[in-house]
This record gives structure tokens, C-alpha cells and sequence, in this order.
């Protein structure tokens, strides 16, 4: 088994600047396999308060955001989002994701967040106007989600390596 600063710093990195989770999750241990790992530190994030929860999503970048143009992402995040073709728009398409991520931030104070590995370009552009609809309470349940769903693909790749 890992010791704490071990598994913190081997595993924070799975959801976006947030070492919290791995920290409070850390106790739950052993976890009898990844998937009852990612198990725990979901629960972990669902017990968390609000304002937790919230700084975990506002700990995303924007897709083909000022950090993603910048290239200031993590390389997860990097990663994620090239692999989504993101890496690769036109002017006009930076623009629509753009004007969608202002939308979007302007409606609930977050930024979007979907699982980029999951998905396409396409798909990710159809996203924007079908959760813009979401109260708010049903859009933090979306974007911690699609949360889960990135931390599972990056604990995947953890214990690929």
C-alpha cells in the first residue's frame, strides 16, 4: 500500500488541481480494484460540500480556452483535448467554441466540462446548446459526471504506466 504523500501525489492529479479528493479518499484503502478506487473518490466528491464540488469543476480549463491557446494546459488536459481534435480548428470554430464557453460561464459561473476523450468535436459543439438548457443544480450533476468519467480514464492510464 501507498503511503499518504505517495497516493496523493500519484493520484491527485486525476481530477484537475484537486489533491483534496486523493487526500480524503486515501483512508478508504484498500480498494480491491481501479474500479473501486474511482469508486471512492467519486463518493468522496459527491459528499463534499457545494462549494467544493464547485472548485473542482471552476479547477477546468475551457475547451480551446485562453490556457489551451496559450498552451498553458496540464498534459492530461493537453492531451484530452488534442485528442478530441481541438487542437485543430479553424478561426471560425475557435470562435463558436468561444462564444459557447462565454454562454455557457456566463449562465451557470463554471466552465463547460465534458470528457474530451469521449468525444469529438462534433459532439462536444451539439453538448453546448442541450446542457445550456440544464438548471444549474442539474448542470453541476452533468459536468461531475463527465468529471468521473475523465478521472476513470486517467486512473486508467496511471496504472497503465
Amino acid at each position: 500500500m501507498l503511503p499518504r504523500d505517495e497516493f496523493v501525489r500519484l493520484i491527485g492529479p486525476v481530477f484537475e488541481h484537486s489533491p483534496w479528493i486523493a487526500e480524503q479518499t486515501w483512508s478508504k484503502r484498500p480498494f480491491v480494484s481501479l474500479e473501486a478506487m474511482h469508486e471512492a473518490l467519486c463518493e468522496t466528491v459527491r459528499q463534499a460540500a457545494e462549494p467544493h464540488q464547485l472548485g473542482l469543476i471552476q479547477a477546468h480549463p475551457d475547451l480551446v480556452g485562453r490556457a489551451a491557446l496559450a498552451g498553458s494546459l496540464t498534459p492530461a488536459s493537453n492531451s484530452e483535448q488534442a485528442n478530441a481534435g481541438l487542437n485543430k480548428l479553424s478561426e471560425e470554430e475557435v470562435a463558436t467554441f468561444q462564444n459557447f464557453n462565454r454562454a455557457y460561464r456566463e449562465r451557470f459561473g463554471f466552465p463547460f466540462v465534458i470528457c474530451a476523450r469521449l468525444n469529438k468535436k462534433e459532439a462536444i459543439l451539439n453538448a453546448f446548446p442541450i446542457r445550456l438548457r440544464h438548471s444549474h443544480e442539474e448542470e453541476i450533476r452533468a459536468a461531475l459526471e463527465e468529471i468521473f468519467k475523465i478521472a476513470y480514464l486517467r486512473l486508467k492510464d496511471i496504472v497503465a504506466e
